[in-house]
């Protein structure tokens, strides 16, 4: 296990900012990062579980702790009679996960491609994009807990997804170690009703199309909003959304509508309520994209991406989604929630 001290935090996320931790270490193995929780718990130190960075706004004062990298990597694959199981170490990068899985046809997981981070991460917020969300293919996670000192194999049933959601988020009694999914053996995706990209790929609602092409194409859409990390664009120093869309009940819904200037971008819920675009939302309230308070900014691809726009400090991410929160707030009365973790700050 590598470690190091007073390691600065920023070049470790994608946002770039945020200060130094008292320790770093990362673990290769499994039973190393088992091994160095048990050790930082048993004498009562913070912890930080890192995974990719990018979900992640860590405070300009940094972490008093111990911040642990998970760098476990493998893949194993079991036929069953209606499913492939994959089983993908935390440490997995998860686009090249999901195009392991889309080249050797399995389907599930397609529309979740170009999203940065580790495997590890995506059951803590139930990552989705166009569509598709980790819980529908999630079987099982695997982790430390960090209550009972054992590895615990815990079923989707216990990991209470909801949108962007988990019994997880929040709380930092489980270490992920793995993540098992169910995938289906097909050349084509599962059906698409994210209507964006069914327009992209030319077809209907409810269709299909070809695992490669869906997976090309969600990456393809994600680049033009600043959404695929790339060094050459500025607009991709970002955490990705930084806002949750709002799920609003009847009531709130139609207090929303009554104050806005016009028809509202809407999509139905699972729960019944519905939800409401939180860009359409920001850019109303004067937050345009390309918009910049000092170092910190909006992307001019993405109202919901906000930047570091070069030598950024948390301070100035946060004043800024702050003054969208508020904005937001005064103009239709509705709250926006933060979808990145934060470290040593809050809005």
């Amino acid at each position: 296990m590598r470690q190091n001290e007073n390691v600065d935090l920023a070049p470790l996320t994608t946002l770039g900012v945020g200060g130094p931790a008292r320790r770093l270490a990362l673990a290769e193995t499994d039973e190393e990062a088992c091994a160095l929780v048990g050790e930082v718990d048993g004498r009562g130190e913070p912890l930080l579980v890192l995974g990719g960075g990018s979900n992640l706004l860590v405070g300009d004062e940094g972490f008093p702790g111990t911040v642990l990298g998970i760098r476990t990597k493998g893949l194993t694959f079991e036929n069953g009679p209606h499913a492939v199981f994959v089983t993908a170490a935390a440490g997995e990068s998860w686009d090249d996960f999901v195009a392991q899985v889309v080249e050797r046809g399995l389907a599930g997981v397609e529309c979740l491609a170009g999203i940065p981070g580790l495997v590890g991460a995506v059951p803590m917020q139930n990552v989705g994009a166009y569509g598709q969300e980790v819980a529908d293919t999630i079987v099982s996670v695997r982790a430390f807990d960090r209550t009972s000192g054992e590895v615990v194999e815990i079923p989707r049933s216990a990991c209470g997804f909801a949108y962007r959601s988990s019994v997880f988020r929040g709380k930092d009694r489980h270490v992920f170690l793995g993540v098992t999914f169910a995938l289906t053996r097909s050349r084509d995706s599962r059906p698409l009703a994210y209507a964006e990209l069914t327009r992209a790929l030319g077809v209907e609602p409810g269709a299909s199309a070809p695992l490669g092409t869906v997976r090309e194409t969600v990456v393809a859409l994600r680049r033009k909003k600043g959404m695929v990390l790339d060094a050459g664009d500025p607009d991709s120093r970002s955490a990705g959304s930084f806002f949750t869309n709002p799920i609003l009940d009847p009531s709130a819904l139609a207090a929303l509508e009554a104050r806005a200037p016009g028809p509202l971008p809407t999509f139905p819920d699972a729960s019944g309520r519905t939800k409401v675009s939180a860009a359409w939302l920001i850019e109303q309230a004067g937050f345009a994209k390309g918009h910049a308070q000092g170092a910190a900014g909006i992307s001019s691809k993405h109202a919901l991406a906000l930047v570091n726009r070069g030598g950024a400090r948390a301070a100035d991410i946060v004043a800024l989604a702050r003054a969208i929160r508020d904005g937001v707030r005064e103009r239709f009365g509705v709250v926006l929630e933060n979808e990145p973790v934060t470290v040593g700050v809050s809005l």
